[in-house]
């Protein structure tokens, strides 16, 4: 039932909050608190023994509610739960447009996302796949900026025909063995295993298109800097910190196992797109002079790189992939908490026009370059021991190109580490700007911040506890 609970809380809460109004907020923090405990709680349980529940849904189509938590599962909730509850802390002193509406939205979302780390069935999987859409879709156009309609309907549309070609697959999946369990995963998994190798190879773009677009890696990313960058911060950081790893988990989840052969055949091609991402994207954020966009297309770099390791088919590459997910979401969550204090006080993003933050605002500055040192993966940092995994990972791969390819993706950090802290130079330094708002963090501010950077320090010296999390499930996909 714990399982259950997870995903119920923030719906309820999300629903209720439609009608509370200004208390949107309260229920928002509460529903989140309560969740992050469940979490919690989960993922001390799952580091030792996988949870599962299922009951009856619609039997003549070969469905089950169906829930179940690995470690890797069990880390992803967690992360979703702390990432809501700091978005809620550190907006709790924001005015914002209808309130009641944009926390149920927030909330029903996170329910969806939940909902996707943890469905066993094909069919609930799809289900929370497009709850999880849906409220986004609603945040995007409702609440941002000038450009917010046609940009959000770039993103539907890219997501929405991804999600109807991966729908096709599982339905062709499903009918190979049907029955009432047709789309558990374990019977998906059994159906496309036994598939003929040509068979796989087209079953495998069917399902995987869906998740390049999510995630997104190149060329299937064009909706995500101007999303990104034209949504209000908070449904940002949704999008960035917990939506993509939904393309990145489904892949591990409903991808891997499923289609071993297509996946063997097209892993070089989805290596190289994925490398290209990483040196296209990171060019492109150094040329970049609004932050929210240079952002994005770090993020695009560091998912290239992520990609990349999952089909290099080495465990230690998989494993990597798994603590990277966790420790990319906090880090990305930082860095736009960052940007969108910035725009609050400096009324522009365009770096530029900044300068002088560690003047006017101290503890903002030393934050900003705690969170940046992570995202390029400094030692002690928590960025570092995945990254570490992942190029370790896309070396041991069986390709003859394995050392180009690392070599290649290596060119990242050297790019990445030029961006991020040429815009650490540019905002943190040099002459003072004057301010919007001089003021630097306010309470909720620095409690939402100093949960991010705790976790940035503690799992960068001691990583123990997310390895032993996502070990077995890193061993059961590549044994």
């Amino acid at each position: 039932m714990i399982l259950i609970f997870l995903i119920v809380v923030p719906l309820l809460a999300g629903i209720f909050s439609f009608a509370a109004g200004n208390n949107g907020k309260t229920l928002a923090l509460v529903s989140s608190l309560v969740t992050l405990g469940i979490a919690g709680y989960l993922s001390a349980y799952s580091c030792c023994d996988t949870t599962q529940w299922s009951m009856e849904w619609i039997p003549r189509l070969g469905t089950q509610l169906s829930l179940m938590a690995d470690g890797m599962g069990a880390m992803l909730c967690l992360l979703t739960a702390i990432v809501m509850l700091v978005v809620f802390i550190v907006n709790w002193n924001k005015e914002v447009e209808k309130p009641g509406a944009f926390y149920g939205l927030m909330l029903l979302s996170q329910a969806g996302i939940t909902g996707v780390f943890l469905a066993n069935d094909a069919l609930l999987f799809y289900f929370f796949w497009e709850l999880a859409l849906i409220p986004v879709y609603f945040l995007c156009s409702q609440w941002g900026g000038e450009r917010r309609v046609p940009v959000t309907f770039k993103f539907f549309v890219y997501t929405f025909v991804g999600s109807l070609m991966m729908l096709a697959g599982l339905i062709y999946l499903s009918l190979q063995t049907p029955g009432a369990d047709a789309y558990s995963w374990a019977n998906i998994v059994r159906a496309g295993s036994s598939l003929p190798a040509e068979q796989q190879q087209w079953v495998f773009w069917l399902i995987f298109i869906a998740f390049a677009i999510k995630m997104p890696i190149f060329p299937f990313h064009t909706w995500q800097p101007d999303t990104y960058e034209q949504s209000p911060t908070p449904v940002t950081i949704i999008l960035s910190a917990l939506m993509v790893k939904m393309g990145m988990f489904a892949t591990l989840r409903w991808l891997i196992p499923v289609v071993p052969e297509g996946v063997a055949f097209w892993s070089e091609t989805v290596i190289i797109l994925s490398i290209i991402g990483i040196v296209y994207a990171s060019c492109l954020a150094i040329v970049q002079t609004d932050l929210k966009r240079l952002i994005a297309y770090s993020s695009i770099a560091h998912m290239g790189l992520m990609s990349a390791a999952a089909f290099s088919q080495t465990q230690v590459g998989v494993h990597g992939l798994m603590v990277q997910m966790f420790n990319h979401g906090i880090n990305i969550a930082g860095l736009w908490l960052i940007v969108s204090m910035v725009e609050q006080r400096w009324g522009t993003r365009d770096m530029t026009k900044l300068g002088g933050m560690a003047i006017t605002a101290p503890l903002m500055a030393i934050s900003l370059v705690i969170i940046s040192l992570a995202n390029i993966a400094l030692p002690l940092t928590n960025g570092f021991i995945g990254e570490f995994m992942l190029f370790n990972g896309l070396f041991q791969s069986a390709s003859s190109y394995s050392m180009v390819f690392m070599v290649i993706a290596g060119l990242g950090i050297i790019l990445g580490a030029v961006y991020t802290l040429n815009m650490v130079q540019r905002t943190a330094y040099g002459n003072a700007v004057a301010a919007v708002v001089s003021k630097d963090l306010t309470v909720n501010e620095y409690i939402g911040l100093a949960i991010v950077i705790a976790l940035i320090i503690v799992l960068g010296v001691y990583p123990a506890p997310l390895l032993d999390m996502t070990a077995t499930a890193a061993s059961v996909i590549v044994p």
